[in-house]
């Protein structure tokens, strides 16, 4: 019976909207009677939940099981308390007080999100895969990814996974329609519409000491529990939070990543995780490392300095007395680091002064965003092979869409640097193309 009762409460709390007079109406048209002890207990139920990450069924529960006042009423009405009626009707949208004002689809039960999506119910759990029947099917047709493993220089793996096109597509939808809805932090420039490694370099450019850290495997360390937890924090209920989450997350098949990287590395992808290729994935790791973004931009204006992070790229500089404090600063920012669920790679941590070429991304900042030197004469050397020998003759490393790579590659170099990206432009625009590659 107590069970019972504790599970029909938590329901009636949970569609309560953390209005302590909503919640005791529900919770006393459950148990069918009212009682003194609801509005105290709903109350300590709001002051404890409210403002935080919108709770799951099980957490109300053991919150429910914990409270001593509940559990001597249930003691003393065991024989007379029971469940009239069990609430049926959905849950309702409840952001977090951050989340208030983000103007994010209302979605509050699985019918509507697969409605929303435009899916069958039993198609929108094939594509969530919550029970992970993709990691225990051996044939490929049943998984929703295509996979690509590539060595880094360094050492290790990285393991490119690619969504299929309807999943793809549906991922692309929750991208444009709920996530690029929510608002970023100022810090972050990878992914984020309107900024770049441009806007990541720049705050940086002539500071007397740049410091430069990696977060180590750095999607695949976002858990599908933290996706969830976010997307309850925009006010999701449980059911629709847990399908999104799956949507966005994946555990890799055994036989994709068993021969490849460090068991560590390997232990991340046994475990529902962002995928590294599906649209989602940037985007969701920049909104759930908000905290972190935080805490780091707060740790550099306590010393004068600058913050800014580009994926897994954290970038720090000051000049006087910062930069005196930069040396000392990469054990506090990998504290903080671990304490928000990641790893510095300790290897790639850099100090630069001015006495040396500063670089953030592949871009020079000592004294104004440039690009270096032996990357722009390489390119321009390329370039001016292909127009005098051809450009089959330099296409070494056997791109399919050589001119399109050679373009993109120029392209950049525009961005960064528009009149050394001139030159370059200017030597392109002689090279003679094959009728194949026009």
């Amino acid at each position: 019976m107590v069970k019972s009762v504790l599970r029909a409460l938590a329901h009636a709390f949970l569609a309560g909207e953390l209005d302590a007079e909503q919640i005791v109406a529900r919770a006393g048209h459950t148990l069918g009677k009212p009682c003194p002890w609801l509005g105290p207990l709903a109350s300590r139920y709001v002051e404890a939940v409210g403002g935080h990450t919108r709770p799951r069924l099980r957490e109300v529960v053991r919150f429910l099981r914990e409270d001593q006042v509940l559990a001597r009423a249930l003691q003393r009405h065991r024989h007379t308390l029971t469940v009239a009626e069990w609430l049926h009707e959905p849950q309702r949208m409840q952001p977090a007080a951050a989340a208030a004002s983000w103007e994010v689809p209302v979605i509050e039960s699985a019918g509507a999100l697969a409605n929303w999506l435009g899916l069958l119910p039993t198609e929108l759990d094939w594509f969530a895969d919550l029970k992970r029947l993709g990691f225990r099917q051996g044939e490929a047709h049943f998984r929703h990814y295509y996979y690509r493993v590539v060595s880094k220089p360094a050492g290790g793996f990285r393991l490119i996974e690619a969504p299929k096109t309807r999943l793809r597509r549906i991922q692309r939808q929750i991208l444009a329609e709920i996530l690029e809805k929510v608002p970023m932090h100022p810090a972050v420039h990878g992914f984020v519409k309107g900024r770049s490694i441009k806007t990541f370099a720049a705050p940086h450019v002539g500071r007397r000491v740049v410091l430069r850290m990696d977060l180590q495997d750095f999607f695949p360390s976002f858990s599908s529990a933290r996706i969830q937890a976010f997307v309850r924090t925009m006010g999701y209920p449980e059911p629709v939070a847990d399908l999104l989450g799956g949507i966005c997350t994946t555990v890799t098949p055994r036989d994709i990543w068993e021969n490849a990287g460090r068991w560590d590395e390997r232990e991340l992808y046994t475990r529902p995780h962002l995928p590294q290729g599906a649209p989602t994935s940037p985007m969701l790791s920049n909104l759930c490392s908000f905290r972190m973004d935080c805490r780091l931009a707060g740790l550099a204006r306590t010393i004068g300095a600058e913050y800014s992070r580009y994926a897994d790229d954290l970038a720090f500089s000051g000049d006087d007395e910062a930069a005196r404090s930069l040396e000392r600063l990469p054990p506090y920012v990998a504290a903080i680091v671990a304490e928000e669920g990641f790893s510095v790679n300790h290897r790639k941590t850099r100090i630069m002064r001015q006495g040396v070429r500063q670089h953030l991304a592949g871009l020079v900042t000592n004294k104004r965003i440039n690009v270096a030197r032996v990357d722009f004469d390489r390119l321009k050397a390329v370039l001016t092979n292909c127009v005098r020998h051809g450009p089959e003759s330099q296409n070494r490393e056997g791109h399919r869409e050589f001119r399109a790579h050679l373009e993109g590659r120029v392209s950049f170099v525009e961005m960064v640097n528009p009149a050394k990206g001139s030159r370059l432009r200017s030597i392109f625009s002689k090279i003679e193309w094959p009728e194949r590659a026009q």
